[in-house]
């Protein structure tokens, strides 16, 4: 906001470069507008970086059965992090986390970064076996159209 104040030169009456008599009380919105417009092209760039959830790249195969179902999800991140519907959780808590948790469940979907050491998926799948829940294992549908 500018204001200029009349009668500095002597209060001769000169107005020196166009100077207006009294304050100038209107806000110039064109550097607030670059402001809001410079920011929204910097969200709008960031929200397509930035990823929400677990970073974890399953295998791909052929043959994918389609089910969808409610059921309590393990999954193992390429460093070996367990996490139950992501909440961190330690191996042998797994079965009884479930059972607090999820009431009456008999299946559990194991969702593992194609990182993972095998020694890691075994030991998580045996542990479920224990407690007597099925395994579904989760993969991605392997792209045959691109291949033609």
């Amino acid at each position: 906001m500018a204001f200029s104040l009349g009668g500095l030169n002597g209060g001769n009456g000169r107005r020196r470069f166009g100077a207006a008599q009294g304050t100038m009380s209107e806000i110039n919105i064109v550097p607030l507008v670059d402001v809001v417009l410079v920011l929204l092209i910097i969200f709008m760039l960031t929200a397509q970086v930035m990823e929400f959830g677990l970073d974890i790249h399953v295998p791909e195969v052929k043959p994918v059965s389609s089910t969808i179902q409610e059921r309590p999800v393990v999954s193992v991140t390429s460093n070996g992090i367990l996490k139950l519907n992501d909440n961190t959780v330690k191996l042998r808590e797994i079965p009884s986390e479930i059972a607090r948790r999820f009431k009456d469940t008999k299946a559990v979907y194991v969702v593992a970064d194609r990182a993972v050491t095998w020694d890691v998926l075994a030991q998580v799948v045996a542990e479920l076996g224990e407690a007597k829940l099925d395994v579904s294992m989760v993969t991605k549908p392997l792209d045959t159209t691109s291949k033609k």
